[in-house]
Parts: structure tokens; sequence; C-alpha cells
């Protein structure tokens, strides 16, 4: 099976198993916890779904308002006053990570109620549509005891953490894969990747965040794409629409990534790379594509339907849209809030794309095009900086890093792959480590003052950053490895019902 595997991802049997180990010995690191109003909006979809059987959230809502879960300023006029129109509550997330995290919370509830069967003194949980009774016994979520079988209690939300951890981590195998079919060698991008980007934040300290499925659900869409792309096989493309129809369900804006894809294959229509012979296979290919996207996407619709009463997000959400992408530069480059200085190794990763994209290599059978390839990787980027630029909260202050690009990691990996192989000389080579191990600090620095109260989380402050992350950390970094690995409470914020 491991043979298989490592096959699938075009890794060898021993690096599969070091990735593996470094994974598993990674866990203890899972934060388990709900604290965030997106995290509550998440699990909200999965919890009523699989206890309540609906898309009304007043319950779930209700239950994290009332153990001072929701600490944005509007979380209770937002969610416990505000209607749809059919009269519900608003949520704004969408059903993907629900459906992904559904198999682990499934053994999670299993395991819960088959330890109740065999000992009738742990604690049972409420009745389906009602909130669980209150307690002060520490849990997933404050309020809720370890052991209840209510859909809130610890099993619960740690199942939703450390299924977010592992779609983080298949991300990073896919993307390897996606790379290697490439002809890149990205084990060490990937690595660097991994620890020198968001992806690292919200695959181990909030997990309940979506951006880990999202990476996820790109991976696999790219994985598959350039498994396909040679030929246009039916199957691909039908597997290529119900991944895309996944990518749509876990974070709206990230269907556009499938211009990628979409322009790939119009470009190899259009230079006749299809016979005539094929003309019909390839209509019937399109045809079950757009087929299989809209059944696979139709759960999402349903509940747009039931909570929006349209085929579509909330008003809310959608009046916060400005089409014209009045923030694309500021989005990347504030000093503030720029992706490039909350990241900096993003900006050498897509430099290896657009390297790629404009060199001259041999367009070898096996790699289809590189160089179009590597356009249609690079329109994709500015696909999410379009869309992140769209949005009025582009700065998405209080989150850690520019998190709506965490959908884009395996562009990163495999931009930064390139890079690592467009550099020739020993001398630029020893020059590009010392810049991603230093992206990587920076990365982790941050990370440890946004955990601290170190920095402002509303903003980036450059210059008192890198003081901190290169006099302060340093100084507290015994204490904060003790504290994170013993005592990680201590670093959370308490706050009263608002």
């Amino acid at each position: 099976m491991i043979e298989r595997l490592a096959t699938a991802l075009s890794l060898s049997r021993r690096e599969l198993v070091a990735l593996v180990l470094v994974f598993v010995v990674s866990l203890p690191a899972v934060t388990s916890r709900i604290y965030a109003t997106d995290e509550v909006q998440y699990f909200s979809f999965l919890r009523s779904f699989w206890f309540d059987r609906d898309v009304s959230f007043e319950n779930e809502y209700r239950y994290f308002h009332d153990r001072g879960i929701g600490r944005s300023v509007g979380f209770y006029q937002t969610h416990l006053q505000l209607e749809t129109e059919t009269g519900r509550r608003e949520n704004f997330g969408t059903i993907g990570c629900a459906i992904l995290w559904a198999p682990f919370y499934g053994v999670a509830d299993a395991a819960v109620r088959g330890a109740r069967a065999v000992d009738s003194s742990w604690p049972r949980g409420a009745a389906r549509g009602g909130g669980a009774p209150a307690s002060d016994e520490p849990g997933g979520v404050q309020g809720s005891p370890p052991t209840r079988d209510d859909g809130y209690s610890k099993p619960y939300v740690a199942a939703v953490c450390y299924g977010s951890a592992f779609y983080g981590f298949a991300a990073l195998l896919l993307s390897i894969a996606s790379a290697r079919r490439l002809g890149l060698a990205a084990f060490s991008s990937t690595l660097a990747i991994w620890a020198g980007t968001p992806l690292l934040f919200y695959m181990y300290v909030a997990p309940p965040m979506a951006h880990a499925c999202s990476a996820f659900a790109v991976s696999l869409l790219i994985w598959i794409w350039l498994r396909v792309r040679e030929t246009w096989p039916a199957g691909g493309l039908v597997a290529l629409g119900a991944c895309g129809a996944l990518v749509a369900m876990v974070r709206e804006q990230d269907v556009l990534l499938l211009c990628g894809p979409a322009l790939d294959f119009a470009v190899w229509v259009s230079r006749g790379a299809a016979s005539r012979s094929r003309a019909r296979s390839l209509i019937g290919g399109v045809l079950g594509a757009m087929a299989a996207f809209v059944l696979v996407y139709a759960p999402q619709a349903a509940v747009y339907l039931r909570l929006n009463g349209r085929l579509g997000p909330s008003r809310l959400v959608t009046r916060k849209m400005d089409w014209s992408a009045p923030h694309a530069l500021s989005v990347l480059f504030s000093p503030e809030h720029g992706f490039f200085v909350w990241t900096p190794l993003a900006l050498l990763a897509i430099a290896g794309l657009i390297w790629m994209m404009l060199a001259e290599t041999p367009a070898e059978p096996s790699r289809a095009a590189p160089r179009r390839l590597a356009a249609c990787l690079v329109l994709m980027i500015a696909a999410q900086v379009y869309s992140a630029g769209s949005v009025e909260s582009w700065t998405v202050a209080g989150a850690f890093g520019q998190r709506r690009f965490v959908a884009i990691t395996p562009l990163l990996i495999i931009g930064f792959a390139a890079l690592q192989r467009a550099v020739a000389s020993t001398r630029a080579r020893h020059l590009l480590a010392v810049a991603a191990v230093a992206a990587v600090y920076w990365n982790l620095a941050l990370m440890a003052e946004f955990a601290t109260g170190l920095m402002d989380r509303q903003r980036l402050e450059p210059v008192r950053n890198a003081y901190d992350a290169f006099v302060t950390i340093p100084r507290m970094a015994p204490d904060l490895v003790y504290r994170y690995l013993f005592d990680r409470a201590s670093f959370y914020q308490t706050s009263a019902p608002q």
C-alpha cells in the first residue's frame, strides 16, 4: 500500500515515510479549540447537519455566544439578531469544510457514543435541535465536557482540527506530486513553503478555519489537471469538473482558480491538438465536466436556497465586493497588510513561476508545453489577487497573514521548486537558501508575535516586528516552546459574551 501511494505521489518510499513521520510527530502541535467567528460558522454547518439535519444555526450560535466564543464586536448583532430572507440566521461560510471534516467528525461521534454505551456514567448530550447543557468542565468548547455526545465537546472539536491538519498535509503531498510531474525536485521547496507561509498557522494554530481545506481542494484540482492535460480524456474532464465544485464549496472565491485548467484546455483545442475523430469524445467530456460540477455543487446550491432564498451567498457578503479590484496592489505590497510583506517567500515562489513562463525550455512530450502551463499558473495567481483585492475587507485585519492566499499553496511550491532549478551557480543557490531560511524564520517569528500579543493583530509594523523577531523572540523562545507544548491555554485571550 505504501509503495502504491508513493508511486501515485511521485515520491520514493523513504521520502513518503519521512514526511508522514514528520507530520505524525507534529500532531501534538495542533490546537483543538474554536474561538473565531469564521470558525464558529464553518463548524456550525457540520454540527447542524449532523445533529439537527437542518441549516438553522440559532442553537449553535447561542451555544458559542453564551460561552464567550464569538469575540468579534458584531457577533451577537450579526448572528443572533439579523435574519436571512428565509428567516434563518446568517452564515457566511460554505459547506465544503463540513463535507471534508465529516469522516473525522463521524469517527469522533461513534467513539463518544461507544464509550457512553460501555460506561453509562458518561454525560449525555442534548436532544436534537437544542444546545448542550452548560458545564464548567473543560473541553473543546468552553463549558462543554470532554465526553458529552452533543457535537460540541472536545472529541468533536478535535476531530475537525486534526481533520484540517490532515488535509493541509495531503495538500503538501499532492503539491510534491504535481511539481515532480513537471520535472521539478520539490521536496525541499515543499518543506520551505510549509514552514514559511500561513498554511502552517492554519494547520496547527487555527485549524477550524477553511484555509487548510482550501489548500487541499486546490492541490487536488492541480494534481488531476496535470495528470489529464496531455490528452484530456473524458474521465479526466469529469474529475476536473467534480473537483472544481469542491473547490467552490470550500471557499467561493477559489472557483476563479478554474481559469488555469480552462485556459490550458482552450489553447490545447485551439491549436488543433485534438484530432477530428476525438471531437465527439471531447464534447462529451466537456458536457460531462459541466454535469459533474453541477451534480457535486448541488448540495451547496440547495443550502443557498434554503438559507438565503436565492442561489448565492448572503447579500451581506456580496455587498462587500467591488469587482474593479481597487485593492489589488495593496493586497500584495501594503507595508501593513501586504501578502509579500507577511510572506516574502511567496515573492520568490511567484518569481519562479514567471521564470518558468519566460524561460526557453524544450517542450518535452511528457510535460506538454511547460511555458503554457506556467502562464496558466500565473493567471491563477492573478485571479487570486483579483478576488482578494475586490473585497472590502481586503486587509483581513485581525487574522494571521493574507489568509486568502493559502489556497495557492501548490502554486507556490511549484514556483519555488522552479526557482531552485533556475538558479545555476553555487553562490546563487546559497543566497537563495539563506533567503528561504530568513523567510521561514520571519513567518515563524510573526506566528509567535501574533500568539503572544507582541504585535498589533490589526496590521503589520515591519520595523517593530523585525526588532521583536530578531531580538525579543529569541530571548523568549524556550518559554514559548514550553508554553505551546504544555500550557497552551496561557496564550488564549478570554472575553465575556457580547
